[in-house]
């Protein structure tokens, strides 16, 4: 049984077909960027055979989608032999509020719902929903499936989730914590469980992803309990271009100040903050530590910064759990930035009995590996996440199950 996986962005389309039939074996994957530019790029990396690339416009994302079906069944760079072999389509939906507690199937009712959320995920929800009626259109006997990135965090309690402000506005306006990155954690948790031989339903669990987009989430037996982002992706940890955790009079001062208006300020917290705000240059952490070796004052800040934020979390979602037993890192920064991982873990979480071996540690990126000294009370462990193969697998267990 074949599945595809679309995770479609305002601007980009990622995918992966999965054969779900045996092992999940992976048949092809790729990405769609560049969407309602001049110019778009198609990568499509077939399993077996010769990476393709096609720079073409790509003016929505009905076009982008067609790029990659017809990729699949190309003769040459293709590996299905008619589209009747895609049995059914995952997408990533990035927000479901209190709706969808798990994936579903989407029909007409579940879509007007996603349609209804867009204005509070006015950045995700929209290509998302795009992507589920481009399917439907060019797809129409295929079912569609729906994994939110909020399903998984659906298990915090109240203590947790809401905020202090007048009440009526969770009631009327479900204004409360969300989180995100719900399938990665719900991916690399009860994978870092089996890495260190405990049972997932009764460990405590600190996930960590980082990357351009970070959070941070507290796993108690198997459910989540706390995680840093909120209502929007803009809470929690410092990211690529977001500001994380910000004293709301710095808005009101700096929306003052800056005449800036809703739309001025939105595009400051999310695209002008964060790891580029205090550089000023780049996002990329690769950089960032290379110019903090030079000696680079602002990368150096930004470096600290980012390794103080998550080890502040880390301390928080300790005591919120009374304990820990794994600290795992995954996303592209926690995946491969061994120096973050050692910045993170080597300063201020000694009382916690977790400690690093800097050697394997520095030897230890883009796979996974128990990074702690075999003395460490606390198992630290890098994870690689594969968010696609939980949409898949969720997709599979609706359809089939």
């Amino acid at each position: 049984m074949n599945v595809l996986v679309l995770n479609c962005g305002s601007s980009s389309i990622k995918y992966q077909l999965i054969d779900m039939s045996a092992q999940a074996e992976l048949k092809a994957k790729g990405i769609v960027e560049r969407i309602g530019l001049k110019m778009g790029e198609f990568t499509h990396k077939p399993t077996g055979k010769s990476v393709y690339n096609l720079k073409t416009p790509v003016p929505n994302h009905e076009v982008g989608i067609n790029l990659v079906l017809n990729a699949l069944i190309d003769k040459t760079h293709g590996v299905i032999s008619s589209l009747e072999e895609i049995n059914a389509v995952g997408h990533r939906i990035a927000y479901g509020g209190e709706h969808f507690k798990d994936s579903t199937i989407l029909g007409e009712k579940e879509l007007e719902i996603i349609e209804q959320l867009c204005e509070l995920a006015p950045l995700h929800n929209p290509a998302n929903l795009t992507g589920v009626r481009t399917i439907q259109k060019l797809l129409p006997s295929v079912k569609n499936v729906g994994v939110f990135d909020t399903s998984f965090h659906q298990t915090m309690p109240p203590e947790a989730f809401l905020y202090a402000i007048p009440f009526d506005y969770y009631a009327n306006h479900k204004i409360r914590r969300y989180g995100f990155h719900g399938t990665s954690h719900k991916y690399v948790a009860p994978k870092a469980s089996d890495m260190v031989n405990l049972k997932y339903e009764e460990s405590k669990i600190i996930s960590c992803h980082l990357g351009n987009g970070a959070s941070i989430c507290a796993i108690k037996n198997g459910k989540s309990v706390d995680t840093s982002m909120g209502f929007t992706p803009v809470e929690g940890l410092i990211m690529g271009t977001r500001c994380g955790d910000l004293d709301l009079g710095v808005l009101l001062y700096i929306a003052e100040k800056e005449k800036l208006d809703y739309k001025g300020m939105n595009n400051l917290i999310n695209k002008k903050s964060g790891l580029l705000g205090i550089t000023g240059t780049t996002v990329d952490m690769r950089d960032i530590y290379a110019l903090k070796e030079e000696g680079n004052q602002r990368s150096k800040y930004a470096f600290e910064l980012f390794a103080y934020r998550v080890r502040k979390y880390i301390g928080a979602y300790a005591v919120a759990m009374g304990g820990v037993d794994i600290i795992l890192f995954t996303g592209g920064i926690g995946e491969n930035a061994w120096y973050q991982r050692e910045a993170i873990c080597n300063e201020g979480l000694e009382f916690l009995g977790a400690r690093i071996d800097k050697e394997v540690n520095k030897k230890t990126v883009g796979t996974d590996g128990i990074i702690s000294t075999p003395d460490s009370r606390i198992k630290i462990l890098a994870v690689t996440t594969n968010e696609e193969l939980v949409i898949a697998t969720d997709t599979y267990r609706l359809i089939y199950s």
